[in-house]
């Protein structure tokens, strides 16, 4: 009996974070690129790699891409397709506690409020995500 090499292993996992700043505010990341994906809108964070956790994988994101130290608290939402590359996305809550957020992948960084969730170009992965965030910042 013969098998499809890879055939029986799960999607990359992509990670990101819905930041909150304990003002009523969430921090969204504009993509730089892919260009079929520069100018929208993401949670910031990445791909988990080799044997880390999701959650490592994720602190450490936010490190490298924002030269913050984060605490993670609960998951938001369940697992949700990403468009390019097979993934799935997993996004946590969380907050920074070292730090000021730089843009040294993104283009551009901003805090929105609940009413300004609407006001940007979300990523599709993203925008299921939108509902349930803004409960919590409201």
């Amino acid at each position: 009996m013969s098998t499809v090499q890879g055939a029986d292993l799960p999607p990359a996992v992509v990670v990101g974070a819905a930041l909150l700043d304990g003002a009523g505010r969430v921090l969204a990341a504009q993509r730089a690129a892919p260009p079929q994906l520069a100018d929208r809108w993401e949670f910031p964070g990445g791909k988990v790699e080799g044997e880390e956790s999701e959650t490592a994988a994720l602190v450490r994101e936010c490190r490298e891409e924002l030269g913050v130290e984060v605490e993670l608290d609960t998951r938001l939402g369940g697992d949700l397709p990403v468009e390019l590359g097979g993934a799935v996305l997993r996004v946590w809550i969380g907050r920074i506690v070292a730090g000021t957020p730089v843009t040294s992948e993104h283009a551009a960084l901003r805090w929105l409020t609940a009413d300004e969730l609407d006001d940007i170009d979300w990523l599709p992965a993203d925008r299921p995500l939108l509902d349930a965030l803004r409960s919590r910042l409201r």
